[in-house]
């Protein structure tokens, strides 16, 4: 009887442990995305993707006893927008970290509010200014552009294309692109033979495209994000515009494809491995994270997971790790953020440091090629 006693006091400790545990608040976690306007190919899957991976946890008990909330808002891709919804999280949701914004100039615009209040920030930017000079409460998981131009420029090396056109849009994404391309080429034996930009909103780019024409270059990069590049690729269809069109890493998604059409065929691009996970080697340590995130956004969402969603991913993933090393709070989750090493996840292995904010190196990306409306591997 005493036994019995103690038996059911111990089950009665152990019930109200857990009810306390599951009873403590949930951590919140703040989502800018630009779910509508023309960032929506990137921020829709953002969107979509923290949503699900912030349900999942909670679903399989939350992280150390705690649930996470993912309070989030449409920025439009809009940067003073999104300042002013950082500042809503920040004052009035109390959330303990930012995921997002979906580009470049919306980053750099709560970029300074952040560190103000001491809350990271996970960047699903690409933009190498987000990170580079580190900031000490920013971090990313958007690949950087630094790295893509390499592997642009890697490849016309092998291929002795040295004179290169370049078209890049007029935003921070674009001038961060422009800015890499212009510092590595040299490095490359490349010669940007022309430069010239086109709006984000712009519908026509027959001009510049008719002045690459007449460079004799060799190849054309154009650095953007939809729907602006996949309008160069059509305008260079209907010139027959025969040179080789490489696009950035700003456009890897379905999306490129099913507004270029078949303008698309044959453009190449650097991205994230996500987009040809079933391609990949058993060996890679990335593909079971990629396939699982793929096939999970698909019973989702009825659509494939991409390189954007991955962002997000990779983003709720690692504040669920810092969170699980000891950090619920803004500078627990900062500090341990620093202290992450190897972390397999969509974007690349992500290993940050003091000295380090983006945490990946260049085989986070792979070079593919549209063939038949679809990606391939190229070699």
């Amino acid at each position: 009887m005493i036994r019995r006693f103690f038996s059911c006091s111990a089950a009665v400790s152990v019930l109200l442990v857990c009810s306390i545990a599951f009873a403590a608040p949930p951590i919140k976690i703040g989502g800018l995305f630009a779910v509508s306007g023309p960032s929506a190919p990137l921020g829709e899957p953002e969107r979509n993707t923290a949503k699900m991976v912030v349900d999942e946890i909670n679903k399989a008990g939350g992280v150390n006893g705690r649930k996470l909330e993912l309070v989030s808002y449409d920025t439009t891709g809009d940067a003073t927008k999104a300042l002013q919804l950082a500042n809503k999280l920040i004052k009035d949701d109390k959330v303990t970290a930012i995921i997002g914004p979906s580009t470049t100039p919306e980053a750099m615009a709560i970029i300074p509010v952040v560190e103000k209040e001491h809350i990271p920030l996970i960047a699903l930017a690409a933009g190498s200014k987000i990170t580079d000079p580190v900031k000490k409460w920013v971090f990313k998981t958007a690949q950087n552009d630094s790295l893509a131009v390499s592997w642009i420029f890697e490849y016309l090396q092998k291929q002795k294309q040295s004179k290169v056109a370049i078209l890049t849009v007029s935003t921070g994404f674009g001038s961060s692109g422009r800015e890499q391309l212009k510092a590595q080429a040299a490095r490359y034996g490349i010669s940007l033979v022309f430069d010239d930009t086109f709006g984000p909103n712009d519908s026509d780019m027959t001009a510049q495209l008719t002045k690459v024409r007449a460079s004799h270059a060799q190849a054309l990069i154009v650095w953007g994000t939809n729907p602006g590049p996949a309008k160069i690729a059509n305008n260079a269809r209907q010139l027959g515009l025969k040179i080789p069109i490489f696009m950035s890493h700003g456009v890897s998604s379905k999306k490129f494809i099913e507004l270029a059409g078949d303008a698309a065929e044959g453009i190449k691009l650097p991205s994230g491995k996500v987009i040809v996970a079933d391609l990949l080697p058993k060996s890679d340590s990335q593909r079971k994270s990629l396939m699982a995130f793929v096939k999970d956004y698909q019973n989702h969402y009825k659509t494939e997971g991409d390189h954007f969603g991955g962002h997000a991913w990779d983003a709720v993933m690692l504040i669920k790790a810092a969170i699980e090393r000891g950090g619920d709070t803004p500078a627990g989750i900062r500090d341990n953020l620093e202290k992450i090493k190897g972390f397999a996840g969509i974007g690349g292995t992500f290993s940050y440091s003091a000295q380090d904010h983006a945490g990946l190196g260049k085989d986070a990306f792979v070079l593919v090629e549209i063939k038949n409306r679809d990606w391939v591997l190229v070699k």
